[in-house]
């Protein structure tokens, strides 16, 4: 990978996407300028992310940069478009990049679903201990103490009934 991304952000005028990067041949810092075209308040932020990444001449720039941080980048840009202000649109980003654990996800349409799906699965990857890791342990035991009352869930209760 000759490109290695050190910062990544978005222009409001004229509508760009910024890269800072490291070339890893010469090791010298440079700035990349995407320019977005045809992108207005109404487009779609994913579908406009994947364009970008998949545009042949900014995708070997963009390999490390995940798909969900250029989906951000186009949602702030869309924000201003709207006429919010950046931590109006920053808000509105965290918002719906979060997960709420008491949120019944069973009432979600198929796809927020797939969206809190993917959110979840970027969260695991990013806490997840690989064999490489410097900080692995095979076999990690943890005791979690009982803070508060354990709530009986009342189905494995009864042992009249099947009793093994």
């Amino acid at each position: 990978m000759p490109y290695h991304p050190t910062k990544c952000g978005v222009k409001f005028d004229p509508p760009a996407f910024v890269l800072i990067y490291e070339d890893q041949d010469s090791h010298k810092i440079r700035q990349r300028i995407m320019p977005i075209r045809n992108f207005s308040k109404f487009s779609d932020c994913s579908s406009a992310a994947e364009q970008l990444k998949n545009n042949p001449r900014h995708k070997e720039y963009l390999e490390d940069i995940s798909l969900k941080q250029l989906e951000k980048m186009y949602m702030l840009l869309r924000g201003h478009l709207k006429g919010q202000s950046v931590s109006e649109c920053l808000a509105i980003i965290k918002k719906e990049s979060a997960i709420d654990p008491e949120e019944d996800l069973n009432k979600l349409g198929d796809q927020e679903l797939a969206k809190k799906k993917s959110i979840m699965d970027e969260l695991f990857e990013k806490n997840r201990k690989k064999k490489d890791d410097p900080d692995f342990i095979y076999d990690l035991e943890v005791e979690f103490s009982p803070d508060k009352q354990v709530e009986s869930s009342g189905w494995d209760d009864d042992e009249s009934e099947g009793g093994f």
